[in-house]
């Protein structure tokens, strides 16, 4: 038992010499002898010996066959945890699932967590994420439920590594923490170690090298004393690469041979592609182009290699080529890149984990973008963008109308600004290079931004100001006017007094509301008083949207005035008039209203949505930080429910002219790379509605049903939704009141649809 749990806690030396003694005769074919073997099994393939490891096993096995059946599921266990160290992903699940078997038919809730986390991990090596979420989230409720520490911090961890690869950074840095807490409390010092290396990794994914690099260093000498060499590789390989990013070529060498001299004996072929990438990283870093390309092309063709490792070799392989001149050589692999990527998330059956996917892989759009910029070939460039927008949506409205996604080179910009009669800006926001494309209908102009680093602080801090019911015209807020000056100003020219302006924003951008800019000139300004905007997704849903007809129908669905289904949501006192003000607007035979006890989410799902082509909804609503298709509108309470879902929402196809969420933080409060804020707004839209209108921050109960009341006269005189929403904006700005405050007026945002 001693040595069993000097295993788990990474001690393998300690534990094997601690089982040296032979058993006596009488325990020979004893539930002991049969534990001893696969205990020493687990340590000999911790510490590289797969031989000895495979031996004791296979006598384990034998023992309990013949003499002890009701071990055959541990046995099935300690085989799929050498199977996994060995990166032997077919013998691992054979062996997962002969536990799971057992388990089950023993009716052991601690064995049955071990073999589905063992099915999660397997799961995701191969890349069946949805399938690896599911095992995982049913072995994490059986481990918490018996108390399971040492499986438990494995399972978290395992769910971390899961949801780094899906590119849910916020899910998997929460389960990396809650990992290496479990793991300290219990004391299993090398599980500490080696989530805490996930967290790093996260961090790097994020481009946040100074905090990898911060997080790794301290927890070195963990790692060190643990003694396991799997752990320690993983450490100079993450140390490796971000030293590499941090420009530091020597220090990432150094602990790049580290790596290489650890894993010399190891049986896990992914390790070495990893440490084989990052030298092809180094030999690019040194100009060392032909054994770059060679170590590249060596883990693309290596069948071991996983998909996001040959997407890697492939990126790598392209920018070599990009800086020795081979133009056509480095196209043809950034295609294969981003090619690959897509294929993986299209894999992705889940669409709330399909969402974050290009979390991790928009870097490499990114680097074919900047090698296309480089050549000058700014369109191909703006197309490649373009490939990365909206595809969930995409493909979740195509689908409704059973049409093939559009979403590959070929839109046509300015035919989409032509028929819309406005100027589309278009933005990328890069690591290394931003850009935007001001797009009219009779031209297409580039220009080159700050990379993200320089933006995003003045956006964070801009947003806050604006949230905080500060005026962003006081003096002293200069950041309305940076943003202006960075983002705007140099399209100014093909942007004159009176224009329609379609936005498609880019990372940080999804949250700013471009009406709030300050023109400096001829006297500081908000940018709303020139131009008339609406937020969009990408230039694929606007070329659909400059097709569509609209419908000469005019009918109102109306939620609202609920009752308060607890505490945390307590009634809302100008409900009543805000759907009164709104009522007003449309005949007794034209308007359909859930109010009180009647506005229920049944009631809502029951009512045919799809008739109407006006929906709004005057209540509470919910934005999910870590699930945003958990985002929800606050309704009356039947039974335990009164939340009606955004995963709901999108199942129940909408045709609406416009859907106004008159609620808190519709927009929602998480942007996902290529996709944008994922909230309610984005489920409406992604249920048909044509456009959207939605909040960035929390909303006043006092201004709003004014803001409505202004908005519903300017559709009612037949005022399109872009104009009737900055007008009613424009009424508040105007005001002697306090509402002319951004704060009051600027969270609502317009969103077109398809």
């Amino acid at each position: 038992m001693k040595a069993e749990i000097l295993d788990r806690q990474g001690h393998h030396a300690e534990s094997l010499k601690l089982l040296e003694p032979e058993l006596p005769s009488f325990l020979a074919k004893s539930s002991i002898a049969i534990r001893s073997d696969f205990t020493q099994g687990v340590a000999n393939a911790w510490l590289r010996r797969p031989a000895e490891s495979s031996r004791l096993l296979s006598e384990a096995e034998t023992l309990a066959r013949e003499n002890h059946p009701e071990l055959l599921g541990e046995v099935a266990l300690r085989t799929g945890a050498v199977a996994v160290i060995a990166g032997d992903w077919s013998r691992a699940d054979a062996a997962y699932r002969d536990a799971l078997q057992s388990a089950r038919k023993q009716k052991d809730p601690y064995a049955e967590a071990l073999a589905l986390a063992g099915l999660a991990l397997v799961a995701t090596k191969e890349e069946r994420y949805d399938e690896s979420i599911e095992w995982s989230q049913a072995a994490l409720q059986l481990a918490e439920s018996v108390g399971a520490q040492h499986s438990l911090a494995t399972i978290l961890g395992n769910m971390a590594w899961g949801y780094t690869r899906l590119g849910d950074f916020e899910s998997a840095l929460a389960f990396f923490n809650r990992a290496v807490e479990v793991s300290a409390h219990s004391g299993f010092r090398d599980q500490q170690a080696y989530w805490s290396a996930g967290t790093s990794q996260v961090y790097y994914l994020q481009h946040n090298y100074e905090a990898a690099e911060a997080g790794l260093l301290r927890a070195l000498d963990l790692a060190r004393s643990q003694g396991n060499k799997r752990t320690l590789t993983e450490y100079m390989n993450s140390l490796s690469e971000t030293e590499l990013h941090l420009g530091r070529t020597e220090s990432a060498k150094k602990y790049y041979q580290e790596a290489i001299q650890l894993e010399q004996d190891s049986p896990d072929r992914s390790e070495r592609l990893a440490s084989e990438l990052i030298r092809g990283n180094i030999d690019a870093q040194e100009r060392d182009y032909a054994h770059g390309e060679k170590t590249f092309r060596e883990v693309i063709e290596d069948p071991k290699a996983d998909s996001s490792q040959r997407w890697e070799a492939e990126a790598g392989l392209a920018r070599i080529y990009a800086r020795t001149g081979q133009s056509a050589k480095a196209e043809i692999e950034f295609r294969r890149s981003v090619s690959l990527v897509e294929a993986v998330r299209s894999s992705v059956e889940l669409e709330d984990l399909r969402l974050s996917f290009l979390s991790s892989a928009i870097t490499f759009y990114d680097d074919y973008i900047d090698f296309l910029v480089s050549e000058h070939r700014l369109e191909d460039a703006l197309q490649v963008a373009e490939l990365s927008r909206a595809r969930t949506l995409e493909e979740g409205l195509a689908a409704k109308v059973q049409t093939a996604s559009s979403s590959a080179p070929g839109v046509r910009p300015q035919q989409i600004a032509q028929k819309l009669k406005a100027t589309l800006l278009f933005y990328w926001i890069g690591h290394n290079h931003s850009y935007l494309w001001a797009i009219t209908p009779s031209k297409t102009t580039y220009f080159e931004l700050p990379k993200a680093s320089e933006i995003e602080p003045v956006v964070k801090s801009y947003w806050k100001a604006l949230a905080g019911m500060r005026d962003a015209q006081d003096s002293g807020t200069v950041e309305g006017e940076k943003l202006y000056a960075v983002l705007v100003e140099p399209a100014k020219r093909w942007l004159p007094l009176g224009s329609r302006v379609m936005v498609l924003p880019a990372e940080s951008l999804y949250g700013l509301n471009f009406e709030t800019l300050i023109v400096p000139n001829p006297q500081p300004h908000y940018w709303i008083e020139d131009v008339t905007l609406t937020t969009a997704s990408s230039l694929t849903l606007l070329e659909r949207s400059a097709a569509r007809r609209e419908t000469e129908q005019k009918n109102l669905f109306l939620v609202g005035n609920t009752e308060q289904p607890n505490a945390e949501f307590p009634l809302l006192p100008e409900a009543p008039a805000e759907m009164q003000k709104i009522a007003h607007y449309f005949p007794d035979s034209s308007r359909k209203v859930l109010e009180g006890k009647q506005a229920t989410p049944s009631a809502y799902l029951n009512s045919n949505p799809e008739r109407y082509s006006y929906l709004h909804f005057a209540t509470h609503g919910t934005a999910s930080q870590t699930r945003p298709l958990e985002s929800a509108v606050i309704l009356t309470k039947e039974g335990d429910s009164y939340k009606l879902y955004a995963r709901d929402i999108v199942t129940h196809p909408l045709k609406a002219q416009l859907v106004t969420i008159s609620a808190c933080n519709g927009a929602g409060t998480r942007a996902y790379a290529g996709e944008g804020l994922v909230g309610l707004s984005w489920a409406f839209l992604r249920a048909g509605a044509h456009n959207v209108i939605a909040s960035l921050w929390e909303v006043s109960d006092a201004s709003t049903p004014q803001l409505m009341d202004e908005l519903y006269k300017g559709l009612s005189a037949d005022q399109d939704p872009a104009s009737a929403l900055r007008a009613a904006k424009l009424t508040l700005l105007h005001s002697d009141s306090v509402f002319r405050k951004p704060f009051y007026w600027a969270p609502f945002q317009l969103y077109a649809g398809s």
